[in-house]
């Protein structure tokens, strides 16, 4: 079939990765068809492939594109000097990303079983490096006696789960605003290491 009218790969291309983004998040990679994704975007079901391979294809290039941004914006991010101001970094830092992206974030954390073998390698690895930011924080403050930690690999996955749960209970709408919000997790971040 043609190309639908008024139809472009610069504008259709991400209305596909849009579609596909909100209904894994809705309703599960599982459930969700190549159909209805082209349903959601307003064209035929073989229209998909000109955008990507298969579904699992359109998964792994999302969670990884929500991976390098991740890695990237943190690396752009102003650190400060010693181990609790590069914590309240992060902290702040993981709050106010993630809040911006719930669905990308869901789908992050929800869908990582629905990857197939090489495509999970590549995702952990790109979550793997992110967390290793944070232990090296919590290895540096421990060494340094900022803070009081019973194992730092725990408390890295421990302290990344809490920030992360934000984006599951947030409303903008809602009593507090983001900077409240932010303020009242790194409070809670720094109480969890003994600071």
């Amino acid at each position: 079939m043609a190309r639908k009218t008024g139809s472009h790969s610069d504008i259709t291309g991400p209305k596909v990765r849009a579609a596909a983004q909100k209904l894994f998040a809705r309703y599960g990679y599982a459930a969700v068809s190549m159909r209805q994704i082209a349903g959601e975007v307003g064209v035929q079901a073989g229209a998909l492939y000109n955008y990507t391979p298969d579904k699992q294809s359109l998964l792994f290039d999302m969670m990884k594109a929500h991976m390098e941004e991740l890695l990237a914006a943190w690396e752009a991010e102003p650190k400060g000097e010693g181990p609790l101001t590069r914590l309240e970094a992060f902290a702040r830092f993981h709050v106010r990303f993630h809040l911006d992206r719930p669905e990308a974030v869901f789908i992050a954390y929800m869908e990582l079983r629905n990857l197939e073998p090489g495509n999970f390698e590549v995702i952990e690895a790109l979550r793997k490096r992110y967390e290793s930011e944070l232990e090296a924080i919590l290895r540096d403050g421990q060494e340094a006696g900022v803070f009081s930690l019973a194992d730092s690999k725990l408390t890295t996955l421990a302290v990344i789960a809490m920030l992360t749960g934000v984006t599951t209970w947030y409303r903008d709408e809602g009593r507090l605003s983001r900077d409240r919000v932010v303020g009242i997790y790194w409070n809670m971040v720094r109480k969890a290491v003994g600071a």
